[in-house]
């Protein structure tokens, strides 16, 4: 026997025509931003001579520089005050962070010209503290350690008043290929430590916070070489978890600190969870400070080598 209610239904779809049955409500898409952007993350373009001619200067060497290809809300501070950092081995990486604007896929072969052309471009730029960072290169031996050391000692012989950071990636553990790059006398060595460890496998997935923290711990250890990196805030970490990491960086000596607010490139990229204010922002560095880095660099738009030189002229004083 049909059911009462069943049988009603029925009996009402003889007399009407058949309703159409109600459109599925769309997928609900996460917005990439919450919210408008506040003013302190608003970007004033201070574009002058000195900025065009190191676009000219990168060009006619054929580097490339991670400003352009991350996409730094800092470019044209930087460029415009004569500094920049480049990005050694092409523009591919071979990693697939959710955060990163810097294209994925297949590298090029290596350009043996790369380490003069760079050192000779900052040789011309008269820079005194210059960073060099790169992508990714797991299809490499060595990950590219060896192209890094080659640079490093270009940019020495070149401009031997020239303070020299590197960022490097984690080698993939290889703590050999470190020591290369360590060999070649860099003043400061970096790598991103990017965000709390619960977030990793969905913001960095080849890559592991405990050999993160190897290598960092690796670089500390080498007398005369300062120990650096960056935390991005805003991918859904809590402040708790930050201080957490930081007391963690404390832990392997790492020396510098960088905090800025993660920025979403493209609609293909990780949403930015929440704005970080200032005031968060500025907090945080005190609490960096108490815990004993030797310098915070911390507000929402801070990249890992905005201001590099700070630091430095700081401790100068």
């Amino acid at each position: 026997m049909v059911p009462l209610m069943t049988r009603l239904v029925t009996i009402t779809d003889a007399r009407a025509p058949r309703a159409e049955p109600p459109e599925s409500p769309p997928p609900r898409v996460r917005a990439r931003e919450p919210g408008p952007r506040p003013d302190w993350l608003r970007v004033r373009y201070h574009r002058n001579e000195t900025f065009r001619a190191l676009e000219r200067l990168k060009e006619g060497l054929g580097l490339v520089t991670v400003c352009e290809e991350a996409r730094c809300p800092n470019i044209d501070e930087c460029w415009s005050a004569g500094t920049a950092t480049f990005m050694l081995m092409g523009d591919v990486c071979t990693r697939r962070c959710g955060f990163c604007a810097v294209d994925k896929g297949t590298p090029r072969a290596l350009d043996p010209r790369e380490p003069a052309h760079t050192a000779e471009a900052i040789r011309r730029m008269g820079v005194r503290h210059a960073v060099i960072t790169s992508v990714n290169r797991d299809d490499l031996p060595d990950g590219g350690s060896a192209h890094f050391a080659a640079t490093v000692r270009a940019i020495r012989a070149a401009a031997p008043d020239t303070r020299v950071e590197v960022l490097i990636p984690d080698f993939e553990g290889d703590l050999d290929a470190v020591d290369r790059v360590l060999d070649a006398g860099p003043r400061v060595v970096a790598h991103n430590t990017e965000t709390v460890p619960r977030l990793y496998r969905r913001v960095r997935p080849q890559a592991a916070y405990e050999r993160t923290l190897g290598v960092l711990r690796h670089i500390a250890q080498r007398p005369g070489i300062m120990s650096k990196t960056g935390i991005m805030l805003g991918l859904g970490e809590a402040d708790d978890e930050v201080e957490d990491v930081m007391w963690a960086l404390r832990d392997v000596g790492c020396h510098i600190l960088s905090l800025g607010q993660f920025l979403s490139p493209t609609a293909r990229h990780l949403a930015v969870d929440r704005w970080v204010t200032p005031d968060t922002f500025a907090r945080l560095a005190e609490v960096g400070r108490a815990m004993g880095f030797t310098h915070v660099e911390a507000g929402p738009m801070v990249r890992s080598s905005y201001m590099a030189h700070r630091p430095f002229d700081e401790a100068s004083r």
